[in-house]
């Protein structure tokens, strides 16, 4: 399958001649109100050590990770975005078989290619032997997987168990790094580019057991954070009230987008926790992603997804004023008749 990729807006602003401020971008599901404060200043004041080679090792911010998720810091490995982390671990981690419950995150299809594709909604079928994928919550719908279902996979398996909670910081739902010092066989992968909105700095981790973070310390490369990306995470995570808001104006403007769309027609929208919407759709997402394009509004194209039925599409909560501008578009589109 073709892998592909949301937050192209520098790529499709080149392309079409367009200034990308004025562009908006759903297809990347970012923090809608952006870094924390006090990571402008944190950067600028790195600067200075960038002549410098970073620690082999990012120890400060590992530590600060595990304190923020209540975990010991040998149980936590920082790396240079989710993405870098999952390669790793396919390459040097495992390299048995594995099994993906779909939906799931595009990237695990280009890391475990030989994997088992098996549906969410059927437990019984997934593995008892080999890597297990799954993510909380469900990447691209949103749906919060049970905790029940969770932790039944995860006892009750001969093998690992690898958990993608890149968004689970935009939800209230109960996070799997609690459990994975009680779970030799668990792995969880976290972002640092969604919610603490740092994409362009590349910033992400995993948590584990002890087992596994031995097993993974032995062969792991260094300098895989650089200087300005620590500086810049340690500066977010730091951010309590920054957190909470962010929460906040999420669940407020997940609420309000789904009251303004739920009545147009051709859109039929899954129950979700994360700071994006999912719907299915009557009309072809390619033409409905191709409107708003031309309209410098992008969105995400999940037809032909593994575990995505039909036609879909994905779009990121964002603050009021970028959620009108979108609200606008889709009545005039999805209240047009049809050709």
């Amino acid at each position: 399958m073709t892998i592909t990729h949301g937050g192209n807006l520098f790529a499709i602003s080149r392309e079409r001649g367009w200034d990308w401020r004025e562009v908006l971008d759903l297809s990347a599901s970012i923090n809608p109100l952006g870094p924390a404060p006090g990571v402008r200043p944190a950067i600028e004041a790195a600067l200075e050590r960038i002549s410098h080679y970073p620690g082999q090792m990012p120890g400060e911010l590992e530590a600060a990770l595990a304190a923020e998720w209540r975990v010991a810091p040998h149980q936590v490995m920082a790396g240079g975005g989710a993405t870098e982390l999952l390669h790793f671990v396919a390459r040097a981690g495992w390299n048995g078989p594995s099994a993906l419950v779909t939906p799931v995150w595009s990237e695990f299809y280009r890391a475990f290619p030989h994997a088992l594709r098996l549906p969410m909604d059927d437990p019984e079928r997934w593995p008892q032997r080999g890597l297990l994928v799954l993510s909380q919550p469900v990447n691209p719908t949103g749906a919060e997987v049970p905790v029940e279902i969770l932790r039944r996979a995860i006892a009750g398996r001969e093998g690992p168990v690898l958990i993608d909670e890149s968004f689970i910081e935009f939800t209230r739902t109960e996070s799997a790094v609690w459990w994975t010092e009680h779970h030799p066989n668990l792995l969880v992968l976290r972002s640092l580019s969604k919610f603490y909105a740092l994409p362009g700095l590349r910033v992400g981790a995993i948590v584990g057991s002890s087992e596994w973070m031995e097993r993974l310390n032995r062969r792991r490369e260094p300098w895989q954070v650089s200087t300005l990306a620590e500086a810049a995470a340690l500066a977010a995570i730091a951010d309590r009230e920054h957190a909470e808001r962010t929460r906040e104006v999420v669940e407020t403007e997940r609420r309000w987008l789904l009251e303004e769309l739920s009545g147009l027609y051709g859109l039929h929208f899954a129950p979700g926790v994360a700071n994006f919407l999912f719907a299915e759709t009557d009309r072809p997402a390619k033409e409905i992603c191709d409107w708003f394009l031309d309209r410098k509004i992008i969105l995400r194209n999940c037809t032909r997804l593994p575990g995505v039925a039909g036609e879909a599409i994905r779009f990121a909560v964002r603050t009021r004023p970028e959620n009108e501008r979108f609200v606008q578009a889709a009545k005039e589109f999805f209240c047009a008749p049809q050709e």
